[in-house]
């Protein structure tokens, strides 16, 4: 059995069981925590953070983890709305007035926060991501595929522009900025959007799903209502230096499962984690307020969205291309996370949801 490292709750076994399970079935490296009441009663990891070099996945080891960074940029956006300094209900042209042109003056703040804006396809190429200027400005030009609000399209990486150019306006900082005085500074969470190079010795490359490489693309299955025609992403993107260092508030984030964990209990437990107060009662209860339901026309599946997460039954949450996952679970104030280096292909990934009942198991013993 896979050896794995680090500490947990007896009652949540199962939890490190099942990561040494899917170490023992291929997985390169992972790191998985669960945490009750804002403290880790499972903080566990194991494999490699590097094959090539042998080198294991350690406790500070770091790794992308594409759109569970959409929680991050989501939580930023709800603590502004908590704070009275942003209006959920607002036009976004009220905070970006550019944004108005190409008939998206009813474009609100909600729509772009629950993949309803109409917007989800990056056009442009990749290295204009890297570039927020230009890309915030291609977005501003672009016109909605849909009339907004109407119906929801999977904002893949456009939503963190979306988002994020709004919280500039507000804010004047960066959604990195925000992030890094306002919440991960203040919990201690090594989680990262636009990361800085004396990083990078910690970072564990996205590996591809067997029998792939470097040029796997990014895909979703599509509905035929709304044709993609974004711009094609690959494995090679997220692992350039380009990648890490640019603010991709949609995808680029790196941290680990515990640093995830951490931030997102604030959501699961009031607002308030660790003796920080990061939004109050009702500010985090907002997350989980419906937008949208019904068939995802990106997707082409029924989804389920409140104000930057999905929705699933009584928790929320999102995941990220390649396997990585946080679930929110309030009435039992629990979180789960998990990060990995090891992609797999889309629809054979269940490695998120058995590490999520494996933690619901823990839980019936508390």
């Amino acid at each position: 059995m896979a050896d794995i490292q680090g500490s947990y709750d007896e009652l949540f076994s199962a939890v490190p069981t099942t990561l040494a399970a899917l170490l023992d079935a291929g997985d390169v490296g992972a790191s998985v925590a669960v945490f009750v009441d804002g403290e880790p009663v499972v903080d566990v990891w194991g494999g490699l953070a590097d094959v090539e070099r042998g080198e294991p996945w350690e406790r500070d080891t770091l790794t992308n983890v594409f759109s569970t960074t959409k929680t991050m940029t989501a939580l930023c956006a709800l603590i502004l709305a908590d704070r009275g300094e942003l209006d959920l209900d607002a036009p976004v042209a009220r905070y970006w007035p550019e944004f108005a042109a190409a008939g998206k003056e009813k474009v609100l703040v909600r729509h772009v926060l629950s993949h309803t804006a109409g917007l989800p396809h990056w056009e442009g190429p990749v290295e204009e991501l890297y570039d927020w200027p230009a890309a915030t400005a291609r977005l501003a030009a672009q016109a909605p595929l849909w009339e907004p609000g109407t119906a929801a399209g999977y904002h893949s990486l456009t939503q963190g522009f979306l988002v994020g150019e709004v919280l500039c306006r507000i804010t004047g900082r960066t959604v990195g900025e925000f992030l890094a005085q306002e919440v991960t500074g203040p919990l201690g969470a090594d989680f990262h959007i636009g990361l800085a190079a004396e990083h990078d010795h910690r970072v564990a490359r996205t590996v591809p799903p067997p029998g792939r490489d470097e040029e796997y693309t990014a895909s979703a299955p599509g509905a035929e209502s709304t044709p993609s025609t974004g711009t094609a992403f690959h494995v090679r993107d997220g692992n350039s230096v380009a990648w890490r260092r640019a603010q991709i508030p949609a995808a680029s984030g790196f941290g680990n499962a515990r640093s995830i964990a951490l931030v997102q209990s604030a959501l699961a437990c009031g607002g308030t984690v660790r003796g920080v107060r990061l939004l109050s009662a009702a500010g985090a209860e907002r997350a989980r307020e419906e937008q949208f339901s019904g068939e995802d026309r990106v997707i082409g599946m029924a989804q389920r969205y409140g104000l930057g997460f999905g929705l699933f039954g009584t928790t929320f949450g999102w995941g990220g291309w390649g396997g990585s996952l946080v679930m929110i679970e309030p009435d039992a104030r629990m979180v789960v996370a998990y990060a990995t280096n090891q992609m797999r292909e889309p629809g054979q990934d269940t490695r998120g949801l058995d590490l999520v009942m494996s933690a619901y198991d823990g839980l019936q013993g508390l």
